[in-house]
C-alpha cells in the first residue's frame, strides 16, 4: 500500500466514524422523547438494552470479517477503485449526514422487526427527502459499495450485502408512515420514489403569438 493510497483510506475511515457519532448520538437522544406509532413488536426490540446489544454483534462481525479479499489488483486498476471508492464512499456519507440533520429531533431508529415514530412526528419531505423517501439508506448502500472498492475486505462485502436487510426496514417504515398520515403518504408517496431519483421534466414554454 503507498502512503496516499494509505492517507485515503484513513481520511474515508475518519469520516465515516463522525458520521456513526451522529447517528448514535441521535439515537440516545430519541429515547429521550415520547414514543408514538409502532409496528407490532417495536417494543421488544427497539430498547435501549436490545439496541446495544445488536450494535455490538454487528461490529463484532465486521471486525471479524476485517480480512483482505484474494485479489490484488494492478496499480493502475488499484487507484481507480481507490479514487472511485473514496468518491462514492464520500458521496454516500454525506448523503447520511444530511438526512440525519434535515430529520433533527425527529431520527430514530428502526430494525427490520419494527419501527417507531415520535408522539409528535411530522412528515419531512424537504432536503434529500425530496429526491428519494429514504436517502440514508442509500447513503449507506453507497458508502459501503465504495468502501468495498477502496478497502476491498470482506467486512465491506457483508455491509453491501446487508442492504437487503435495509430494503426491509424501509417497508416497515413506509408502511408506518402511511398509517400516521394517511392521505399526505400517499401522496408523497406517489410523487417521490423509494431508491433512485427521478429526473424532473421542465415544463416547457410556448412562445405567445
Amino acid at each position: 500500500m503507498n502512503p496516499s493510497e494509505s492517507v485515503l483510506r484513513w481520511v474515508v475511515a475518519a469520516a465515516a466514524g463522525l458520521v456513526l457519532v451522529g447517528l448514535v448520538e441521535g439515537v440516545v437522544r430519541s429515547h429521550r422523547r415520547p414514543p408514538g406509532r409502532a409496528t407490532a413488536g417495536a417494543e421488544r426490540v427497539l430498547r435501549p438494552g436490545v439496541e446495544a446489544a445488536i450494535g455490538v454483534g454487528f461490529f463484532s462481525v465486521c471486525i471479524v470479517l476485517w480480512r483482505p479479499l484474494p485479489l490484488e489488483p494492478r496499480d493502475a486498476i488499484r487507484i481507480g477503485l481507490d479514487v472511485a471508492g473514496a468518491v462514492l464512499a464520500a458521496t454516500g456519507l454525506g448523503l447520511v449526514l444530511w438526512g440525519r440533520l434535515t430529520l433533527g429531533r425527529l431520527y430514530g431508529v428502526s430494525s427490520t422487526l419494527g419501527a417507531r415514530l415520535h408522539a409528535d412526528h411530522r412528515l419531512i419531505t424537504h432536503g434529500p427527502f425530496a429526491h428519494v423517501r429514504h436517502p440514508m439508506y442509500l447513503g449507506i448502500e453507497t458508502a459501503s459499495f465504495g468502501g468495498l472498492l477502496l478497502y476491498r475486505t470482506w467486512t465491506l462485502v457483508f455491509l453491501t450485502v446487508a442492504f437487503l436487510g435495509l430494503m426491509m426496514r424501509a417497508r416497515r417504515e413506509d408502511e408506518l408512515l402511511r398509517l400516521e398520515f394517511g392521505a399526505r403518504w400517499e401522496a408523497y408517496r406517489q410523487q417521490i420514489p423509494g431508491w433512485l431519483p427521478r429526473r424532473r421534466r421542465t415544463k416547457r414554454r410556448h412562445p405567445r403569438d
